[in-house]
This record gives structure tokens, sequence and C-alpha cells, in this order.
């Protein structure tokens, strides 16, 4: 999972037309993920903080988002950062490549 932070708490509120049009290619940065099926969730999140961005995705190497993150037009502008975390251990919907098991289906 990512957490893309921006130079502002309240980023998403009040961003710029330039800080805009980044974020628009931020977005087509992470589409791969999106069209695999590999992203999870990716938006905004509003909280008692201000704003901030998360994605959820589904990897088989920590590394590769780690540098996929470094490439993404928020980081390489300098606009935010990009905070990667992993999960230990998760509930995780059933899909087609991953069905309930057997032992569990109800």
């Amino acid at each position: 999972m990512f957490r893309l932070v921006g130079l502002r708490p309240n980023f998403a509120l009040d961003v710029s037309d330039e800080e805009m049009a980044v974020m628009g290619r931020h977005a087509a940065h992470w589409q791969r993920y999106i069209d695999s099926g590999q992203m999870v969730f990716f938006g905004p999140v509003l909280d008692s903080t201000g704003s901030w961005g998360l994605g959820v995705v589904e990897a088989d190497s920590e590394d590769e988002i780690v540098a996929f993150a470094a490439a993404d037009p928020v980081v390489t502008t300098g606009i935010g950062w990009i905070e990667i975390g992993k999960t230990l251990g998760a509930f995780v919907r059933p899909t087609a490549s991953r069905p309930v098991p057997a032992d569990r289906a109800g």
C-alpha cells in the first residue's frame, strides 16, 4: 500500500491548475496497475489531518512498487512524496484468481 502526501494538508481541496495537471499524470502513471486489476483502491482520502492519497496494490515485489513510486510525477516534480507500506496479513475479498478456499466456503 502507499500513501501519497502533498506539500499542504489540504492539497486535494486547494490544488492549483499546475498541480492538477501533475495529478493527471500521476493517475496515468498508475493506470497499468488499475488496468491489470492489481490496484485494489486508488484515490484521495479526507480525514482530520487534511487530505492524502491512498493506493492499495497487489504486487509480487515491494521493490517493484518502490521503484515505480519513485518515478511518479508527484515525486519527480516535488509536489509531494509517497510512503510505501505493506500488510503483514489481511482479509482480502475473493476474486476469480483467488477464490474462497473450500474449507471456508459457506
